[in-house]
């Protein structure tokens, strides 16, 4: 997973860590005052796990502050936004299922 995790100045990094026919997982990465989203799947759960940093997350009209293994679920459909909350970068792993559609 080390080799996934990279900061780019120009936006948020995302790697695929893991993906099968039932299974998609990927690395996110975000720099100082990077943000992603929204995005969304009508068919794919989410699990989202902070492994650095501090995240500000926004599922739909939801918002929470997350620090390092917190986790929340991104059910099908949902909108989602991260963004970086602190000066420190951030990384995030997301576990979908199904494979989000291409």
């Amino acid at each position: 997973m080390r080799e996934l995790v990279r900061f780019d100045d120009d936006g948020p990094t995302r790697s695929t860590l893991l993906e099968t026919e039932r299974l998609f997982s990927q690395v996110i990465c975000l720099d100082r005052a990077q943000r992603l989203g929204p995005i969304s799947d009508a068919n794919s759960d989410a699990v989202l796990l902070v492994l650095a940093g501090r995240v500000a997350t926004q599922i739909d009209k939801g918002r929470a502050r997350m620090g390092q293994l917190e986790s929340a679920l991104v059910p099908a459909g949902s909108q989602l936004s991260l963004a970086n909350a602190s000066d420190e970068p951030a990384v995030i792993l997301v576990v979908t299922a199904p494979p989000p559609a291409v």
